[in-house]
């Protein structure tokens, strides 16, 4: 019988969150469950009797706040699924931390809230899951375009903060699997969910389109498979790879670019340190 993990999950309101949290819940792992809407997160977590915090990600003192409280709460945190995120409009929009919103909330702000808990989660030989999508196939990483200054297309944004995360991933199990810590990225497929129906989201017709929807899409629970086979303790799992349906599967090539995953990694470091003063 396996142990019950303290699994965290970010963008557990709706969707695959809230999905793979079902699932781990009905295993018998603690969940802390992490959303945006305080309403939506209520409703998740009241039904499974979970932990619950809200934090936007478009503002990265809310993220800060999120560590602060869970090295508070937590001695050790086993797992650190970051599953939140979000297709926004063609407009270049920036938060108040100074990033484009698209690249802030799918990897910035994720990248942050691992920097913040990256003690723990080592010493916790924890593993991190990190959300990505098809579309990081077509995202390019320009360290000098992160948040669309020379350039910016909803989309493209989108792929790129998606491609990033599988970066991140692979970042983390060079810089700490030696440590015990594990990483991975994902796939979870196109969802049949409120996901991309933001007005004026390249990805809103998709989602809208009735048949689409019902013949194409898959369930949220079908889409969380792959999470929570990482997330419960798959642990011969190889840690940097990039899954879809439980395989290590091939994809952008700049993944697997070791140079362009460290000079991303630092200059993440760089955007996410406070200026002194």
């Amino acid at each position: 019988m396996k142990l019950a993990r303290t699994i965290v999950i970010t963008g557990a309101s709706d969707g695959v969150g809230a999905a793979a949290a079902r699932e781990l819940s009905r295993q018998g792992h603690q969940l802390v469950l992490v959303g945006r809407s305080p309403e939506k997160t209520d409703r998740v977590a009241d039904e499974l009797g979970a932990e619950r915090h809200v934090a936007d990600f478009s503002d990265l003192g809310a993220v800060r706040d999120l560590a602060a409280t869970l090295l508070d709460r937590h001695d050790r945190i086993d797992v650190l699924a970051n599953n939140a995120g979000g297709v926004f409009g063609n407009d270049r929009v920036m938060t108040r931390d100074g990033h484009e919103l698209t690249f802030q909330v799918n990897y910035l702000a994720p990248f942050l809230l691992t920097h913040l808990l990256l003690d723990r989660l080592v010493s916790s030989r924890a593993t991190v899951v990190n959300t990505s999508s098809s579309g990081n196939r077509l995202g390019r990483v320009d360290l000098e375009n992160l948040s669309g200054e020379k350039r910016f297309s909803g989309t493209a944004a989108y792929s790129n903060a998606k491609l990033m995360q599988i970066l991140h991933a692979r970042e983390l199990d060079r810089r700490y699997g030696a440590a015990g810590l594990r990483a991975a990225g994902l796939n979870p497929g196109n969802i049949r969910s409120n996901f991309a129906q933001q007005p004026g989201s390249a990805l809103a017709w998709v989602a809208q389109n009735r048949l689409i929807r019902r013949f194409l899409l898959k369930t949220p629970e079908q889409g969380a498979d792959t999470l929570v086979f990482l997330a419960a303790g798959a642990s011969e799992f190889p840690s940097g790879e990039y899954f879809v349906k439980r395989k290590v599967t091939r994809t952008n090539k700049q993944a697997y670019d070791a140079e362009l995953c460290r000079r991303l990694w630092e200059r993440s470091e760089q955007l996410v340190t406070p200026a002194a003063g």
